[in-house]
């Protein structure tokens, strides 16, 4: 299985820090929001439950642009051979 070396940018970890402390944040960001700061500074990758959470959200009008933003880096740090 090929290794994803990718990790959580700064400012993507910073914006998942700050969803991780708002008490009004959804569930679904909170579980995004936790996956991105897990691989900010660790070879951790995406796993698929993960990814498909990422993606639905992704597919979504529901979701804000904070949200969708850590759903893209989610998906960025996936396994590519899933």
């Amino acid at each position: 299985m090929t290794q994803n070396t990718k990790k959580t940018s700064k400012k993507v970890a910073s914006l998942a820090a700050r969803i991780l402390q708002d008490e009004s944040a959804s569930a679904t960001a909170k579980k995004l929001a936790a996956s991105a700061l897990s691989q900010s500074s660790t070879s951790n990758q995406t796993g698929a439950d993960m990814e498909d959470l990422a993606a639905t959200v992704l597919n979504s009008t529901k979701y804000n642009e904070d949200t969708k933003t850590l759903a893209g880096s989610v998906l960025a740090q996936s396994n590519k051979e899933r």
